[in-house]
């Protein structure tokens, strides 16, 4: 903990002011709204779970935002694609340099349509560890080093050398680990994790962090493994127990997520009825806030017209086709959220709604926060993400191996599991 409390980032309020004041009056009632629900539910010992997409959260740092909302107790889980998860173990974000993979000998079939190739920006002691976990070759990063191209920040442990081979072969050594331990890849690989990253935090804190079904696909080798290392039954039936748990639920830049929210243990939606007919667990999601963050405005449309005239729900009952009905391009998760009585559709930025969230619901607890997140085209946003490359370091591999739980019967050191 006191690593984290060195790296702490002076709040801009000015900025999240003027933010503040670029709102539409309707999108400040509704984020309004939102924070007095996680207020209520936080005052009286309630839980807020996190419902992340991936790229846009970790470039608007608001993965980061929440791994420091759970240090401060303002979250209480999360469920996020497997993507994030191997872009935490990278480090979350990264300086690269992007040069032509032609110029390396590479054939134009093997690479990516742009045919980039990308080389981590590395200081020689995090070449050294490197070099001792894999095998690195120096006089290609070198050369990588040094043919023509420009440098960018983008999410770490992705397509570039020799950080995202890395992580693709750490992620094989994570899953056997995983599954000797009986517990999910997300939490192993939380116990090599930076503090401020989500897994990191999760199982620092003993607070759940999951993949869900739909967001399985992504990470490449990480992707895999979190899928390998939990039945998907199991994984199911995790992130329901996480999602009725909760008062409140934010669900920020996602698709699928009725496969989520209403997936098939949950009642009030219908999707769960047979569960509980035939005396399964189950529960319901009809007391609960879900809060969307989400800039497509066809989630206002749909959501205005069931409050006003059960027009999904009328739908439902006749069997009609909803993108019909409502003469919009109609995502499934729209019928689920409209439906549930206290779902609070934020159309907008989550660049720009999560920070004022956090900012309101902490100022409102007498929280006092280390880190926010900002709008990336900010200048307080491009501050943000240097801080992020800066302080939050990738998994690491060693402290990870030292830190897992020992095995059942075993009489090895290490923290008991989360």
């Amino acid at each position: 903990m006191n690593l984290r409390k060195r790296r702490t980032m002076e709040i801009d309020r000015s900025t999240l002011a003027d933010i503040r004041r670029s709102l539409r009056p309707e999108v400040l009632e509704r984020l309004n709204q939102a924070v007095s629900r996680i207020v209520a539910a936080k005052q009286k010992g309630g839980k807020v779970v996190a419902v992340l997409g991936s790229g846009p959260n970790l470039h608007e740092g608001v993965t980061t935002l929440v791994a420091e909302l759970m240090h401060k107790g303002l979250i209480d889980g999360v469920t996020t694609s497997s993507a994030v998860i191997n872009h935490e173990m990278g480090g979350t974000l990264e300086r690269v340099k992007r040069i032509e993979g032609a110029a390396l000998g590479i054939a134009p079939e093997r690479l990516p349509s742009d045919g980039k190739v990308e080389a981590t920006l590395l200081d020689d002691a995090q070449i050294a560890r490197i070099a001792r976990e894999i095998t690195f070759d120096p006089d290609l990063y070198q050369r990588m080093l040094a043919l023509p191209g420009h440098t960018i920040i983008k999410v770490a442990g992705n397509l570039a050398y020799p950080t995202g081979w890395r992580t693709e072969r750490i992620a094989r050594e994570i899953l056997p680990l995983a599954r000797q331990h009986k517990i999910p890849f997300e939490q192993m690989a939380g116990y090599g994790a930076d503090p401020l990253t989500m897994i990191g935090a999760g199982t620092a804190l003993h607070l759940p962090v999951l993949v869900t079904i739909p967001q399985l696909v992504g990470g490449g080798e990480v992707g895999l493994a979190v899928g390998d290392s939990l039945p998907l039954s199991e994984r199911a039936r995790r992130v329901a127990e996480m999602l009725a748990g909760a008062d409140v639920i934010i669900e920020s830049a996602l698709a699928l997520s009725q496969e989520i929210h209403d997936g098939p243990f949950e009642r009030y939606t219908g999707h769960g009825f047979w569960v509980d007919w035939e005396g399964g667990w189950t529960y319901s999601l009809e007391r609960k806030t879900i809060v969307r963050i989400d800039l497509d405005p066809n989630l206002e449309v749909v959501w205005q017209r069931e409050q006003a005239a059960h027009t999904v729900t009328d739908a439902v009952d006749q069997g009609l086709p909803k993108t019909k009905t409502f003469a919009v391009p109609f995502r499934m998760e729209m019928s689920g959220f409209a439906r549930i009585p206290g779902s609070i559709p934020i159309v907008g930025d989550i660049g720009e709604i999560w920070p004022l969230i956090a900012l309101d619901a902490a100022d409102a607890l007498g929280i006092e926060l280390d880190f926010m997140s900002y709008k990336q085209s900010l200048p307080a946003g491009a501050r943000m993400r240097e801080w992020i490359v800066e302080h939050i370091q990738p998994l690491d591999r060693e402290r990870l191996i030292a830190a897992a739980p020992p095995l059942e019967g075993s009489r090895g050191q290490g923290a008991a599991a989360g």
